[in-house]
Order: C-alpha cells, then structure tokens, then sequence
C-alpha cells in the first residue's frame, strides 16, 4: 500500500525516518529511510508496537502508551525486523489534517551517542593525562629543591670558612646560582597548580604599605648598585590594612620588578598604587611598574603573557627565565578579579599595570599575628632604627621572634599544612642568618625536613634545635 502512495509524500527523500500510523496503532506509511534503517521492505500494516516496543504496547482496542504526544522531542530505542535495535531521537504528534492519526519523526543518534562517549573517554583520558603531569611536575620539581638546598647550605657553611677572595667569589656565584634554581622551580610549581586548577588564594588581613616596605627591601639593594633610581609611591586613598593574598600580591610585585630591573640598565624603576574604585567594603587596587629598560617591540606583545614564551630567543641566552613567571602573573590577577596589561615600545621601556580586588578593613595598631612575614617585616623596620640589634642572632628580641615562628611551624606541621610551615621556615631561616654554622646546618636541614613532608624528620630535628634554645616556649 505504502509504495504506491508514497509518491503523494513529499517526505519520502527526507534523510530523518517518519511513520504514519492511526489510532488501531497500524501503520499506514515509511519513508525510504524508515524501511532502510529498520530493514523492511515494506511496513504497511505493522504495529507501532513492533517498532517501539517499550514506548507502545498492543492492545484490543489499538494501542497504550505514556509517550507524551505532541512537539517536544524524546529518546526512544527503536527495533529493527531482525530485533536489534539503536536509539532515535523522536517526536510523535496527532495529524491536524487527519484526527485519529499520528505521525512519527525520528533521528537515528546511535553514531551520535557513540561519537559522544568516545569524545567522553578522549576528555577523561586527557584529564587523567593532565592530572599525571601535574603530579610528575610537581614531584620532580619538589624533588630538585632538596638538592639546590643541599648545595646552598654547604656553600654558605663554607662562606663562614674561606678567606681567599677568588674562592669568595666563587661561592657567591654558586650562591645566586642555586637562588635562581629554586625561582625557577617555584615558577613551575605554581604553574602546575595554576594549570591544574588546584591553586587556592589564602587571604588574611595584613598592613598594605608595610607589604611594599618589604617587597622595597628586597628589591632596592640590586637596584641602586646598578645606578638606577627606585620609587613606591601610594595614593592616600589606599587603606591602610586590607585583606587579600599578601603572599601572592608579593609574588606579582617580585616578577614585574625582577624583570624591570634585569632589563634596565640607565635610568629609573618606579611603582605606583592607586585605588580606582570601592564597592562597598571592596576596592579596586591598582599598580603601575614602570622602568626605563630596553623595552618590547609592538609586534610582541601577544606573547608576554602566554606559557613558555619570551618575547626572543636571544632574550633567554642573555638575560635567563623559563618565560612563566608573567603567565603565572596573568592567572594569580584573574584569580584576584583583576586584569594585567602592559604599554611598551622598543628602546623606550615598559609599562606593566594590573588591578586586584581586596577588602578594605579599618586600622589596628598591630600586624595580625597570623601574617607569615610579619616577624621579618618587623625585624627588619627595627634593623633600620637600632642598627639591627633586633635581626642580630642571640639577641632576645631576635630569640623571641624565633621562638614565637617555631610554634607556628610546628603548629603547622601538626596540621599537616607543609606549605604555610615552608613559608614560616623561611621566617625562621632570616632569623638565624647570623647564628653560628652548627645551627644553620640544622635549619637547613629542618628546612629540607619540611619540604620532604617528613614528620618524624622535622620532629628529630626540632627537638635538636631545643637543646639550643632556640625552639622553646
């Protein structure tokens, strides 16, 4: 019967499947591609029910059904003659032209689905492939501290020994060398977690301007012995106490002023803070690094801020760097509701700014004593007004503030927290620069201790350092 009124179907070509089929549930028309793709040569007179025989059932009086007729479209499993079957996407409608009658159109979606669980197993298999990198990144690089820290520590024991001044020299250079080292491996490290997207921001209440006090001192000494200037200057509108990432707005600060001063060799390095707006307790903070350093050609801006890049090759050879450290830069500003960018032009030096979101709190006469730096930051105010007498070794002031970083540490440790012990350890690590060799070997090893996330070696030696005095309350 089909055959020969098919032709009065203008649907008969059509690539989806569409049956006819009235209200006894017999089916009255196919299409050519309803009989390909269900293997008959014809279906005149077969029940719906042969077809969808979990949508359908036959009955005395037709059909029965829960399908919910009408325009929405639903996944059924059709049957094919030989009762193998593949999944269809369907809708079913009552003919308006012919009440009593209904007419089904489906989409075979088993190359679909298929292609969809493939593309599942691809995007789980290059999860799990991220995830192994990740890891192998991560344990590699933390495995290549523990050497570097080695060699470090041995070259500063022997700098108390020698007094040749080649030799000096000599360890000075092994010195910066392993400092370079372990720059390098904290970028990669971050970046895994950045790239894995397992990077968490700490924020706690710290005092804005002592944080650039602190990132000043680090800077200001390399600087200025390369004859150029060096300015911070904050707007009266920023807060003093804020609370954000202070490590990590640290760390931002440290690369843009780290590369303006590898790259600039006459003239001046500045940074500026403004805050451009306020949301209630939230305020835009806003910085601007400026130098006067060989600049970056138009054409190569597009790469400052991808992974691995560096605007030359020759830039590498001459002036070192892994090329993550302003990616890292871009991520930890997104991750803080800001926007990096840079101005610069060849010969004519460079201009980077960048916005970070934060809360601003009312003023306290104190540093919050849960701030990882502030014991340094400080000791180090205090250096610059008693000519040090609070960072000299021995000294009480200098014993209580080692002693007050030691319970932090080991507070730490007890929670199994081995990256906010490792940032007290470095406290720990400033105080003691001046203690005898003995004592500094057993901080380096403390130190290598806590990195390995060895509890019972960090015990063994913290309990050493107690017989010094050094760790008791």
């Amino acid at each position: 019967m089909e055959e020969k009124e098919s032709g009065a179907f203008p649907v008969e070509n059509a690539l989806e499947m569409i049956l006819m089929f009235d209200g006894t549930g017999r089916i009255s028309y196919a299409n050519e591609a309803a009989r390909k793709k269900l293997d008959y040569d014809e279906m005149g007179g077969r029940h719906i029910s042969d077809i969808f025989p979990n949508t359908f059932r036959a009955v005395e009086a037709g059909f029965e059904s829960d399908y919910q007729f009408g325009r929405d479209t639903g996944h059924l499993t059709a049957y094919r003659r030989n009762l193998t079957c593949f999944p269809v996407e369907t809708r079913i409608m009552e003919n308006s032209c012919s009440p009593g009658t209904y007419i089904c159109m489906a989409n075979d979606i088993l190359e679909r689905e298929h292609l969809g669980r493939e593309i599942g197993q691809v995007r789980e298999e290059a999860q799990q492939a991220a995830k192994v990198k990740s890891e192998f990144v991560a344990n590699v690089t933390h495995e290549l501290r523990t050497p570097v820290n080695g060699i470090l520590g041995n070259v500063r024991e022997l700098q108390d020994r020698v007094t040749d001044a080649q030799t000096a020299k000599t360890l000075q250079l092994i010195e910066r060398c392993c400092g370079d080292m372990n720059k390098i491996i904290n970028n990669i490290l971050d970046f895994s977690k950045l790239d894995a997207g397992k990077f968490v921001l700490e924020p706690r209440r710290f005092h804005f301007r002592n944080m650039l006090d602190y990132v000043k001192a680090q800077h200001i000494s390399k600087i200025t012995e390369k004859g150029l200037d060096f300015f911070i200057t904050v707007s009266p509108q920023v807060p003093e106490y804020v609370v954000g990432d202070e490590l990590r707005i640290v760390q931002i600060l440290n690369n843009l002023l780290s590369n303006a001063q590898k790259f600039t060799s006459v003239g001046e390095i500045s940074v500026q803070v403004l805050r451009t707006a306020r949301v209630d307790k939230q305020v835009e903070l806003f910085f601007i690094v400026s130098d006067t350093g060989i600049g970056i050609a138009e054409e190569d801006m597009d790469k400052l801020f991808k992974s691995f890049s560096q605007v030359d090759a020759s830039i590498s050879r001459k002036y070192g760097g892994t090329g993550l450290g302003l990616n890292i830069c871009r991520q930890l500003v997104e991750l803080m509701g800001g926007d990096i960018e840079a101005k610069s032009s060849r010969g004519k030096g460079s201009t980077f700014s960048f916005s970070i979101w934060a809360e601003a709190q009312e003023e306290q006469a104190e540093i919050p004593s849960d701030d990882v730096n502030a014991v340094y930051r400080q000791l180090a105010a205090r250096r610059e007004v008693d000519g040090g007498d609070a960072g000299r070794y021995g000294a009480a002031e200098n014993q209580r503030a080692l002693r007050k970083s030691f319970s932090k540490m080991i507070l730490c440790v007890e929670m199994e927290n081995w990256e906010k012990a490792e940032m007290f350890m470095e406290t720990i690590r400033n105080l003691t620069e001046d203690a005898p060799p003995e004592v500094k070997r057993m901080i380096l090893r403390l130190k290598m201790a806590i990195q390995k996330e060895s509890y019972d070696k960090v015990m063994d030696v913290y309990h050493k350092l107690r017989d010094f005095d050094l760790a008791s309350g």
